[in-house]
């Protein structure tokens, strides 16, 4: 799939809004730290590539006790994503599960926020073939 340059250009913004909400959580949670916004451009870039090799894994796992908790497990999935790209990051740091907890929480807010105003990438359009 080759993306054009208008598709291109969606993803970049999509990136930096994306970069943005990390910034602005590492703002609002204690012990969520982020030393500057490069540093949130690039853990959003490791978060985005976590998600699509790691937590497919991770939910599929504990599948069982999303189901008991009605989906809210899934924020502690989310959370061990972000533990696991801090670990890695220099300038990325977060003190605990419950600032990792915290911080899912405040991201899912964030970004559901960005959705419904707008800012949202819709991905349906990315999946079509073109022959």
């Amino acid at each position: 799939m080759i993306l054009e340059p208008r598709e291109f250009i969606h993803l970049f913004i999509h990136w930096i809004v994306s970069a943005g909400v990390l910034y602005m959580t590492a703002i609002l949670v204690p012990g969520f730290r982020i030393k500057n916004f490069k540093t949130a451009m690039i853990g959003s870039l490791a978060i985005g590539i976590a998600n699509i090799f790691v937590r497919p894994a991770l939910l599929f796992l504990t599948f069982p006790l999303t189901v008991i908790t009605l989906g809210f497990f899934v924020f502690v999935v989310n959370a061990i994503i972000l533990r696991l790209c801090a670990g890695i990051l220099r300038n990325f740091e977060i003190d605990g599960w419950v600032s990792a907890i915290i911080g899912a929480l405040i991201l899912a807010l964030l970004h559901t926020l960005l959705n419904f105003l707008g800012f949202g990438l819709n991905f349906a359009h990315y999946s079509q073939v073109n022959i």
